[in-house]
């Protein structure tokens, strides 16, 4: 009898989380289900929706809390206005951000400012190049020696501008360019990612010329190419995107005479890496 009271006051964790799993029937609101559907983005403290093409905070929220522990540090190499990081500090994980476009930059260091750090963590934003910068020695800089999550969400090819850069990813010249840069990130982050820990990429497809291109499947074989193995495939729904807008309308026309269906999903693929090559 004791020992059965003594299990059942137990914390019971696992390594890549905070979470009590004596206690799992209380987590009703983190996701375990492979479709989410959000009515709408949060919105609260500093997050936004007025940068064109950043994910909602509910995705970093969700991934963060089944996926890290507090104070373990976590990646994203396509910072964006800073909602991951935004997440981070809420969250009480340090977080690292890279992002190439220098207005996006000023975006995301105001947003996260704004954001109480009632945790203490640190956040560290970088201006550059996610596929050629040398993420271990601005980790070594920083004196960190490791990530134990990364999240990317980057362009879904040039499906918006986010810049005039050559060497932005939204600016690739046609889709072997696209994957191969993505490749280039997925390369140049994994030796700092620790064994056994998890990488989450958020993609979705486009319809260009009459022909659906399934960017999401093809991001996914970049990241399996390269050591990693493929754990779940969540599919999130989205009602409306900033591109269209007030156009519902125009763009059930367009699928009705053109013979294809309008995007109402994009993917979330978690990857696990087994270990360093």
């Amino acid at each position: 009898m004791r020992k059965l009271e003594k299990n059942l006051v137990r914390t019971k964790t696992n390594k890549i989380n905070d979470l009590d799993l004596s206690r799992w029937k209380e987590y009703e609101d983190i996701l375990t289900d492979s479709l989410w559907i959000f009515n709408r983005r949060d919105n609260s403290g500093s997050h936004n929706g007025s940068y064109w093409g950043n994910f909602i905070p509910q995705i970093p929220n969700q991934l963060l809390r089944r996926y890290t522990k507090q104070g373990e540090w976590v990646l994203d190499p396509f910072l964006g206005s800073g909602t991951t990081l935004i997440e981070c500090k809420r969250l009480g994980r340090n977080g690292i951000g890279v992002e190439l476009n220098p207005e996006a930059i000023k975006i995301a260091s105001e947003n996260i400012s704004k954001e109480e750090n009632k945790f203490g963590v640190q956040t560290e934003i970088i201006n550059g190049d996610s596929t050629k910068l040398d993420f271990k020695k601005e980790l070594e800089k920083r004196s960190i020696k490791s990530v134990q999550f990364i999240i990317m969400h980057p362009p879904y090819w040039d499906i918006i501008r986010f810049s005039s850069s050559s060497e932005d990813l939204s600016n690739a010249k046609n889709l072997d360019e696209f994957l191969n840069l993505f490749g280039k990130v997925v390369e140049n982050t994994y030796d700092i990612l620790d064994d056994g820990r998890y990488l989450a990429v958020v993609m979705g497809d486009k319809y260009s010329k009459g022909k659906w291109i399934p960017l999401g499947f093809y991001t996914m074989n970049e990241v399996l190419k390269r050591g990693y193995i493929l754990k779940s495939i969540i599919v999130k729904n989205f009602e409306e995107t900033k591109g269209k807008r007030n156009q519902k309308s125009l763009w059930r026309y367009r699928a009705l005479a053109g013979g294809f269906y309008v995007f109402k999903h994009e993917y979330i693929f978690l990857f696990r890496k087994e270990r360093n090559r």
